[in-house]
């Protein structure tokens, strides 16, 4: 966990009169006691530390104490089931510690949030390209910038990995804290259902917060399309938000823009009543001539290299954001020409192969097709896609998403993506269900064996895209993760093309 070097020390008297919740301790002992960080991970507590216990799907984080004492932990916070299990650190009792660590770890660090022009983004697609486009426009411009989001996070230039979309509200907060002290002004981060969820984001406040698009995804956590949505809606509430800029070309964002209580700046690739929109996109061989109309009338002409409609809504996002930020409109259109996607997100691979080779992060049924529309806009050839779909995950996208490779591509080849604790030939059934699938196209059960397949299936001209992984450099199998880079392993397809 990344924390400020100036510590802050607060008495765990004055913790408890941030949030509503018990103790045995007497006064004077509360006032004794002396914190100076919160974690959720007993292998991050540092001396001084509050230990956050939550409830896990398997085990109680309580049952940890003994690690977070042994560390110099001085006390746990935690519900009521937790302080059941614990007998050796001070026990704060709250009827919901997620939220509480939220509000807490706010609070201890000074609501870092409010002291950058911070943003959010959310959608089942895009966030990680927007909240990319929008860091190096500030970068470029500049500006010391903070990234938070699933590929990478940054601070300024320093690039440290990640382990999930949105971090746990303890880390989070200490994050943002040490990019204030770094001298960072802005901050741009992805902000997941899950997050809104469980609370990791409860503390957090964003100068704006952008809604890119919501389709089928995460059922297995929110269960339906409707909670899934209440979910992303929580960001558009003035407890979290100042405004919001809106993708409104999606149905579910006309449902947000229409029902936020927060002001709305409407973006729209084609409806030109929206507050930004474009009122021209010229495509070519290299690059696409734009043109951005905004707020108050700003124009933008530019041009880009990025491909694919959604990358068109993408950039729009970004740029409306950066504007409403203070980035002068003329110098946005000097930038956009050199801003590039996301790791991962239609990249590239090239070995001076004469056909197209490109990787992405595609894992719902939605973005499947977009993807593979983009795709499709690059060739008059053939499109050649690779696709599995993730183990231990909403298993019921996965008929959707092959049905998608089936229907938007030439060749589309089957194969596994992160089986996790899953049967991989199950996966691939479900994916294949009610499909018939003749040669070319095949099931192909090892990801490096179906890789290698449509590599060699392709002809001069043609599109090969493998779908699902995109950035990520492993695959786990039964709990053991592999090393798997797609990248890589279509880089080595291409030089071993028969």
């Amino acid at each position: 966990m990344i924390r400020p070097l100036i510590q802050s020390q607060r008495s765990l008297s004055s913790v408890l009169s941030i949030i509503n919740a018990s103790t045995e301790l007497s006064a004077s002992d509360l006032e004794k006691i002396a914190v100076t960080g919160i974690s959720t991970s007993s292998s991050d507590i540092e001396p001084g530390d509050i230990f956050c216990a939550f409830a896990g799907a398997k085990v109680h984080g309580a049952t940890f104490a003994k690690d977070a004492k042994k560390s110099g932990a001085v006390a746990v916070l935690t519900d009521a089931q937790g302080a059941k299990l614990i007998k050796e650190l001070p026990v704060i009792t709250v009827a919901n510690p997620r939220k509480s660590a939220g509000l807490l770890s706010s609070w201890f660090y000074g609501e870092p949030m409010r002291d950058l022009f911070s943003i959010g983004i959310t959608g089942t697609n895009g966030k990680t390209t927007v909240s990319t486009l929008c860091h190096q426009i500030f970068q470029s411009a500049g500006q010391e910038t903070g990234l938070i989001g699933t590929v990478e996070t940054r601070i300024g230039s320093e690039v440290l990995s990640s382990t999930r979309t949105t971090p746990e509200a303890t880390e989070l907060q200490s994050l943002v804290a040490t990019m204030r002290e770094r001298h960072c002004r802005n901050l741009v981060m992805e902000v997941s259902s899950h997050a809104i969820s469980l609370e990791r984001v409860r503390g957090s406040y964003f100068a704006a917060v952008g809604f890119t698009n919501l389709s089928q995804d995460h059922l297995d956590f929110h269960g339906t399309m409707d909670e899934y949505f209440a979910a992303k809606s929580k960001l558009f509430t003035f407890e979290y938000a100042d405004h919001a800029f809106i993708n409104i070309d999606d149905s579910y964002g006309q449902i947000l823009a229409a029902t936020t209580e927060l002001p709305v700046q409407t973006l729209s690739r084609f409806n030109e009543n929206a507050t930004w929109h474009y009122t021209r996109i010229e495509n070519g061989i290299q690059y696409s001539d734009i043109s951005i109309r905004g707020v108050g009338g700003v124009l933008i002409d530019s041009r880009t290299t990025l491909r694919g409609g959604f990358n068109f809504d993408n950039l729009l996002m970004a740029v409306a954001m950066c504007v409403d930020s203070g980035i002068d409109p003329i110098d946005i259109a000097t930038l956009i020409p050199h801003l590039v996607g996301a790791v991962g997100r239609l990249e590239s691979v090239s070995l001076g192969q004469n056909f197209t080779a490109l990787v992405d992060y595609a894992h719902s049924p939605d973005a499947v097709a977009r993807v593979l529309a983009a795709a499709r806009e690059m060739t008059d050839k053939k499109v050649i896609a690779v696709l599995g779909c993730g183990g231990d995950r909403d298993s019921s996208k996965r008929s959707a998403m092959g049905q998608e490779l089936s229907l938007r591509s030439d060749v589309a080849i089957f194969t596994s993506d992160n089986p996790r604790s899953e049967n991989p030939e199950t996966i691939l059934e479900q994916m294949t269900q009610g499909l018939k699938i003749s040669e070319p196209s095949a099931i192909v059960q090892d990801r490096a064996e179906a890789i290698k397949l449509a590599i060699n299936l392709a002809q001069p001209g043609d599109v090969v895209i493998v779908l699902g992984k995109g950035h990520e450099r492993g695959q786990e199998i039964s709990g053991v993760v592999h090393p798997f880079d797609d990248r890589l392993v279509l880089a080595h397809a291409i030089e071993g093309k028969k």
